[in-house]
């Protein structure tokens, strides 16, 4: 049953990490069972000068990197597309673009317009606290004919879990496009360090007060296997940023794939690959 208000904010004091853990995988699997799924990912530097190298294995192609121009980052788009070989190629941040809307002094419905029109298919972030309007900011990129990869959040820097994430189920009411929530910070405050605990509560307080983003993600490069394993089991189901270099230079075992499918396993759930467009792979 829906957890109230009362029990909600009970949940966010609390330190009792398993029964806030048990509530979450009860909501998580009301809404996915114990399907788990995970993206194999290849970055490439939005910088002109870097190679452009996609592997076989990759189910989207994602451009990383601030772009020092709108002609820059157009013509990288264009290059990428060109060697993605299909895949779905994301790329950049919203609160960069934002800025660089502003820098070249178009609105940042051109310029996301003229991406798409490059080959852009998604944005890959949207880091709600770097964002200087998010309802207006992601409206546009919808507007634009482009899709969200992913809400995430750029820095901790207050532990009111609860505010935060009553502002992204607000969010998600008004534009109604975000698939998937990575709750934890892509950039640690070193000031205010974060434990194994606090990053556990955090993924499961994310599945519980966040009930209408479809998805709760972690990435898997940043994070590393032992959290996300623990986070699948407290209320995350997809797993963003595996290798798509499938090295098996230490064995079959330790290469992205199997590491992967492995992983979510011991977890006691079912690994499904899906592509960058959020769409399964086919076997």
């Amino acid at each position: 049953m829906p957890v109230t208000d009362a029990e909600l904010a009970a949940l966010v004091h609390s330190h009792d990490i398993i029964d806030i853990g048990i509530r979450a995988d009860d909501a998580r699997r009301r809404r996915h069972g114990a399907r788990t799924t995970f993206v194999r990912v290849a970055d490439v530097p939005s910088d002109l000068a870097a190679d452009v190298r996609v592997p076989p294995a990759a189910r989207e192609v994602r451009i990383v990197g601030t772009p020092p121009s709108k002609a820059a980052a157009l013509e990288r788009i264009r290059a990428v597309v060109s060697a993605a070989g299909g895949a779905a190629v994301t790329g950049f941040s919203l609160a960069d673009l934002e800025q660089l809307a502003a820098r070249e002094q178009v609105t940042l419905r051109a310029l996301l317009e003229d991406m798409r029109a490059a080959g852009l298919e998604l944005v890959a972030e949207a880091p709600i606290d770097r964002l200087q309007n998010p309802r207006r900011s992601i409206e546009q990129v919808n507007i634009a004919g482009l899709a969200l990869a992913r809400l995430t959040v750029h820095r901790l820097e207050s532990a009111d879990l609860a505010a935060l994430f009553h502002e992204v189920t607000a969010l998600q009411e008004w534009v109604a496009v975000i698939r998937a929530f990575a709750p934890l910070p892509r950039t640690i405050n070193r000031s205010v360090p974060t434990t194994g605990f606090d990053d556990v509560k955090r993924i499961a307080l994310a599945r519980l007060l966040v009930t209408n983003i479809p998805s709760i993600q972690v990435d898997w490069s940043l994070y590393g296997p032992k959290l996300a394993q623990v986070a699948l089991t407290v209320g995350a189901d997809d797993l963003d940023a595996v290798s798509a270099v499938d090295d098996l230079s230490e064995g079959r075992r330790r290469a992205p794939l199997e590491e992967i499918q492995r992983n979510i396993r011991a977890a006691g759930l079912d690994p499904v690959e899906r592509d960058g467009r959020f769409e399964p792979i086919a076997r």
